[in-house]
C-alpha cells in the first residue's frame, strides 16, 4: 500500500515543506529572496564608489591624478594634502571653525522654535491646518538661491551682512519649516491620556510640554537636530551671498575657492572634502538608531 492509502507522512518530507508545497498553486512561479541581498550589494558599491574615488584622489599627487589608465589605488600614497591644507591652511581651519558655529547655532534656534510650534499644531483644533501645513511645505519648496538676494538687502538694512548671526537666521528659515513638518505627526503620536494626567496633577501647558512631551520625543527631537546640523553645514548659497568677508565665510565657501580659473586643485580639493564629510558620517554612526525611530515612529499620523 501507498503511503496516502496507509496515512503515512513521507520519508525525507518535514512537516513545513509539505506545508509550503500545499500551499501553493499549481503553475505559480516559487518566489525567491535570493536576489536582494545582491542587489542591495550592488546598490551600496554604486553609492560608495564615488567616496572610494574622493579618498583615492585624496593621497594621490597632482601629476597622478590624470594618469591613464586611472591608478584605482595610489602608489605610493601621499599626505601632503592633509598636511599642507587640511591641517595647515588658516583659511581651511577658519571656515571649518565658521561650519560649525553656523551650524551649532542653526540647530539650536531651530530646537527653540520649532518644538513649541509643533507641540501647538499638534495639540491645538485650527479650522485652517491644511492650509497651515501646506504653507510649511511650499516654503520648503523654495530654493536657496531665490532666497539669498531679498535676505541681503533685508539683512544690509539692519546690519546682519557679514555676521554669524544673519547666516543663523537664514539658514533658520529652510531648517524651522522642515523640523515642524517633522516633529508634528510626533507629537500626534503621543498619548492625549498622559498630558492630561499631567495638568491634572498641577502642570500648566508649558511644564508639561518641557517635563513630559519633550522627553517622550527624544527621537524625533534628534532626528531634527541631526537634519538641522547637516542642512546648515553644507549651505553654500547663503555663506556666498551674506558673509561677502572671507573670515566668515564657511567651509563651503573655502571648498570652491579651490576652483580658479588658472585651474582646479583636485587633490587638494578631495582632502579637504574628506575632511568635510567626517562630521556628516560620525552623526549618522553614532545617532543611525535615534534617526531610524524618530523617522518611522513621527510617520503614522499626519
Amino acid at each position: 500500500m501507498s503511503n496516502a492509502q496507509t496515512g503515512q507522512r513521507p520519508e525525507g518530507r518535514s512537516r513545513q515543506q509539505i506545508v509550503q508545497r500545499t500551499d501553493r498553486r499549481p503553475g505559480q512561479p516559487r518566489r525567491s529572496t535570493r536576489w536582494l541581498p545582491i542587489l542591495a550589494l550592488a546598490v551600496t558599491v554604486v553609492y560608495l564608489i564615488p567616496i572610494y574615488w574622493m579618498l583615492n584622489t585624496s593621497f594621490k599627487m597632482s601629476s597622478d591624478i590624470f594618469a591613464v589608465p586611472p591608478d584605482l589605488v595610489p602608489l605610493p600614497p601621499t599626505l601632503i594634502s592633509y598636511t599642507q591644507v587640511v591641517f595647515a591652511d588658516v583659511d581651511v581651519a577658519r571656515g571649518m571653525l565658521n561650519s560649525f558655529i553656523i551650524a551649532v547655532g542653526t540647530t539650536v534656534v531651530t530646537l527653540l522654535v520649532a518644538l513649541p510650534a509643533a507641540y501647538g499644531l499638534a495639540r491645538l483644533r485650527i479650522r485652517l491646518m491644511p492650509v497651515v501645513l501646506m504653507l510649511f511645505l511650499i516654503v520648503q519648496m523654495v530654493p536657496s538661491v531665490n532666497l539669498a538676494l531679498p535676505m541681503f538687502v533685508l539683512f544690509s538694512s539692519v546690519g546682519l551682512v557679514n555676521s554669524y548671526v544673519g547666516l543663523i537666521v537664514a539658514n533658520c528659515s529652510l531648517a524651522i519649516p522642515l523640523a515642524v513638518t517633522l516633529l508634528r505627526p510626533y507629537f500626534l503620536n503621543l498619548p492625549g491620556e498622559v498630558i492630561e494626567a499631567a495638568t491634572i496633577d498641577g502642570c500648566t501647558q508649558g511644564s508639561a510640554f518641557w517635563r513630559i512631551a519633550v522627553p517622550l520625543s527624544t527621537p524625533g527631537i534628534i532626528t531634527v537636530a541631526v537634519v538641522s546640523f547637516l542642512q546648515a553645514w553644507g549651505e553654500f548659497v547663503f555663506g556666498l551671498a551674506l558673509a561677502p568677508d572671507e573670515r566668515l565665510q564657511p567651509i563651503t565657501v573655502v571648498l570652491a575657492r579651490l576652483t580658479t580659473a588658472f585651474g582646479t586643485r583636485w587633490n587638494d580639493l578631495m582632502a579637504v572634502s574628506v575632511a568635510v564629510a567626517v562630521p556628516v558620517i560620525l552623526a549618522f554612526v553614532f545617532l543611525q538608531r535615534y534617526i531610524v525611530a524618530g523617522l518611522t515612529e513621527g510617520a503614522s499620523k499626519s
